[in-house]
């Protein structure tokens, strides 16, 4: 069985999308806490922030990955 060929051509438009769907998720669940923070336990709140903590990580990572394939799709067009 042969490995599929690295195929990079939408790389950067599969980062840009993956980076507005974490952006998504990102303003749902803090639309969810403030609409709601006071009526849950403070331990699902927790996790909420948490893991918009990681998202936000995650974001800025995407977008760095984002710049590296850009500047690598330049070089090989170049």
């Amino acid at each position: 069985m042969k490995a599929k060929p690295d195929n990079r051509d939408d790389n950067v438009e599969k980062l840009q999308e993956a980076v507005q769907n974490t952006i998504g998720n990102l303003r749902e669940s803090e639309d969810y806490l403030e609409e709601f923070g006071d009526e849950i336990g403070n331990h699902e709140q927790q996790d909420i922030e948490s893991k918009n903590e990681r998202r936000k990580q995650s974001i800025q990572g995407l977008r760095e990955e984002i710049k590296d394939e850009a500047q690598a799709e330049q070089q090989r067009d170049s």
